[in-house]
């Protein structure tokens, strides 16, 4: 196949590269300018494309089976403005895949995030696909948003689109605050880890894993005008106490991880936990 990646340099996207290319596909990279590198270190080379996502001309994706859609604006906290994060996660995207349909391709893969459910993800054991999308913040609540104008646009044009909302991803790339760098910096140094009593319940899945299905999907038989939503996830909830200490062991850490040093957030939501189940609208 011949994919067209957006956020090809990001942390899920330079996953998704390596193993496109692995794989004997042609992938054309989108990255902003030579000096945006990815995360991971490259297998090989991409063929990049070297422009806002503002700026990408029917020349560019043509002859691409699928746009896959991996590019993210302010995915950590501290997060954009609303208006910000809705340009960028769903007016320019969206435009995009507006010109890649004037060119006939009708495949699209979008990387969604759990933090779509937001409030109503509080009130599941295992939060479904079809889940009421509930957020409160920024990023998520551009996300959500996008999810029903992609979905709107699949549905208008005929073409076919699957969302999936990645649940808790890790692994190498990983922006360096978030738990998993921050366990593997502190287990190398040798130093205590002050954490939170740990008892949140998580479903942390490798990055790894997030990218295979992603990839897969871009070959997966669909009909015009179908959407499929579903969440990514390994399918084994954890506390984040017992992921600290599996991977501080795996590290034969020399200090020691301090639970309940520091309070849980305001807020903290303790399970958070996908149902891997497919939702067709």
């Amino acid at each position: 196949m011949r994919l067209f990646v957006t956020g090809a340099t990001g942390f899920i996207g330079s996953h998704f590269v390596n193993q496109a290319l692995s794989a004997g596909h042609e992938v054309l990279g989108l990255r902003r300018t030579s000096s945006s590198r990815p995360r991971i270190p490259l297998d090989a080379e991409p063929q990049w494309v070297e422009k806002s996502m503002l700026d990408v001309a029917q020349r560019d994706v043509a002859g691409c089976d699928a746009i896959v859609h991996l590019a993210a604006h302010t995915a950590n906290p501290p997060y954009d403005t609303l208006e910000n994060c809705l340009y960028w996660n769903l007016t320019a995207p969206l435009g995009l895949f507006r010109v890649a349909r004037r060119v006939g391709i009708d495949r699209f893969v979008v990387a969604g995030s759990c933090f779509e459910y937001g409030r109503s993800g509080e009130r599941y054991e295992f939060i479904p696909p079809d889940a009421p999308l509930e957020p409160t913040l920024s990023y998520p609540a551009s996300k959500a948003a996008a999810s029903a104008a992609f979905i709107a646009f699949a549905v208008e044009t005929q073409a076919r689109l699957s969302i999936h909302r990645v649940f808790h991803v890790f692994g190498e790339g990983e922006h360096e605050q978030r738990l998993w760098p921050t366990l593997r910096r502190v287990a190398l140094s040798g130093d205590d880890l002050p954490m939170t009593p740990g008892e949140q319940v998580r479903d942390f899945c490798p990055v790894e894993q997030v990218a295979a299905t992603l990839l897969a999907a871009c070959g997966e038989a669909m009909e015009p005008g179908r959407v499929i939503v579903e969440n990514v996830g390994a399918g084994q909830p954890e506390t984040v106490r017992a992921f600290a200490e599996r991977w501080w062991r795996r590290w034969n850490a020399a200090g020691h991880l301090v639970f309940g040093a520091l309070p849980y957030r305001v807020g903290e939501v303790m399970r958070y936990v996908p149902l891997l189940r497919r939702h067709v609208v």
